[in-house]
């Protein structure tokens, strides 16, 4: 379980489209004895009797301990640090491979499987893109970008909200990047968890859509505080819902001065050059 924001994520599987077998992602939990064990199956820390490990013995007590609050919190930020050191350690990695990584993140159905699938048939003769698609469940999402022209390795996160760089090391291994090439990151749909987890990227990209509340940013601040580059998709439906793309970018500003914008429609294409064009850029 996630220490972070209580999400399961024992039941992690990576998978390559077309292969019989999966990968399963153990998570190794260490206590304050020292000691250290591997799980594969789901281990809940909720048991009737609360306990500290100060020195080495089985955890199976008949008395309670009270956790304080700052205990909580310590072992949040401790997750949190792992994590980020996981992460600097992909981000040297992509960086000696010269390969320009891209964290994707939104909320659900705001079209970042869309957005790439038709950056790949777009581009795919000019840049070299490989993709790792995260879900919760299924190979949907990587099969479609597989149909659309890529390499594509699916992380399936089964009770998890969001990716971590435990999950990119793994599964960029297996994909076996190339060299001089673009990664592009598919996190799962979710605005919340997803902002905390640095993955190693080079640039986060968050991505709203017309359908959705202009009021997002202000909803979701975190997000788009840490990310550098906003797309703002299906604005060819921009005659029949309600959204105001000026004050979309107006509370945007607000949370983030920095972020870049991209007004694109995904299904017309309108937009999308300037959305390549960043792209061309950005690879060394």
């Amino acid at each position: 379980m996630c220490g972070t924001c209580g999400c399961g994520d024992d039941s992690v599987k990576i998978t390559k489209p077309g292969e019989k077998h999966t990968h399963e992602h153990t998570h190794s939990h260490k206590h304050a004895d020292g000691h250290a064990h591997d799980h594969e199956h789901i281990h809940s820390h909720h048991h009737d009797e609360h306990h500290t490990h100060d020195h080495e013995h089985p955890h199976s007590h008949d008395h309670n301990h009270d956790h304080s609050h700052s205990h909580e919190i310590n072992l949040e930020i401790d997750i949190l640090k792992k994590n980020n050191l996981l992460a600097e350690r992909n981000r040297g990695y992509f960086e000696a491979k010269n390969i320009f990584a891209l964290n994707l993140v939104s909320s659900p159905g705001s079209g970042k499987t869309s957005l790439l699938e038709r950056t790949i048939k777009d581009l795919g003769k000019e840049i070299k893109l490989f993709v790792i698609e995260g879900d919760q469940q299924t190979l949907n999402d990587a099969e479609r970008i597989m149909k659309a022209g890529a390499p594509a390795i699916q992380i399936n996160t089964g009770n998890g909200c969001h990716l971590d760089a435990d999950m990119i090391n793994k599964a960029s291994k297996q994909l076996n990047i190339h060299d001089n090439s673009v990664l592009i990151i598919e996190n799962v749909g979710n605005l919340v968890c997803p902002s905390m987890f640095d993955l190693g990227e080079s640039k986060r990209v968050v991505v709203i859509s017309t359908t959705e509340g202009e009021d997002k940013p202000l909803k979701y601040p975190y997000m788009f505080q840490s990310s550098d580059i906003c797309i703002i998709n299906k604005i060819d439906l921009l005659p029949y819902v309600d959204f105001n793309i000026a004050k979309a970018k107006e509370y945007a500003m607000k949370v983030n001065h920095h972020l870049e914008f991209f007004e694109v429609s995904v299904k017309t294409g309108e937009g999308m050059d300037n959305w390549y064009k960043w792209l061309k850029k950005n690879i060394k």
